[in-house]
């Protein structure tokens, strides 16, 4: 791990029904997941975005609180 390397933001993922699954997608030249959660409805998970997460995918019905405000996904 880079020790320079300053975290980045944070989210808030909330799921709204049982079985909600987050992704985290890898950095650098290929895209890769990297990991899986599984939620059930009323879990929450705190993700944050670091030298080897680029992007977080949301699948099902949840919540996602992030700086810009608050997000509900669409089935």
């Amino acid at each position: 791990m880079d020790r320079d390397y300053v975290g980045e933001d944070y989210v808030i993922i909330k799921a709204l029904e049982n079985g909600v699954t987050i992704i985290g997608l890898t950095r650098g030249k290929e895209t890769k997941f990297h990991h899986t959660e599984k939620l059930d409805k009323g879990e929450v998970m705190i993700a944050q975005f670091t030298e080897h997460t680029s992007a977080i995918k949301v699948r099902g019905k949840a919540e996602i609180l992030t700086r810009f405000g608050l997000v509900t996904t669409e089935l």
